[in-house]
């Protein structure tokens, strides 16, 4: 009985150092994102549509967080007709984190 239990259960695979980074790709590149947070964005790069980039480096300084979003507002209403996509560059390093401490408090207290 006991080595029938031990047969049935899951092996469940490890994440190693190499591939950890991977593994955070994967997982990233299949959520649907409506919303994003300023605190995760690192670099929004716009393309407009006679082919020039714009790269603008969203960086935390003594700007609130509303006085960058106020910035990114205006400069999207200015040429909205203009552009042709937009790329947001996320800080994946600050979200790995943040979403692993969430994780471990969300199971810590649904124990």
């Amino acid at each position: 009985m006991c080595q029938l239990k031990k047969e049935q259960q899951r092996k469940l695979k490890q994440v190693t150092h190499e591939n950890r980074d991977d593994h955070w790709d994967k997982i990233l590149s299949e959520i649907d994102i409506d919303y994003v947070p300023l605190e995760y964005i690192r670099t929004v790069i716009v393309t407009f549509l006679d082919g020039k980039q714009w790269e603008i480096d969203v960086v935390k300084n003594d700007n609130s967080e509303t006085d960058v979003e106020t910035i990114l507002d205006n400069f999207f209403q200015e040429y909205e007709h203009s552009i042709d996509t937009v790329d947001f560059r996320l800080d994946t390093h600050a979200l790995k984190k943040d979403i692993g401490k969430r994780t471990r408090r969300f199971l810590k207290v649904n124990k």
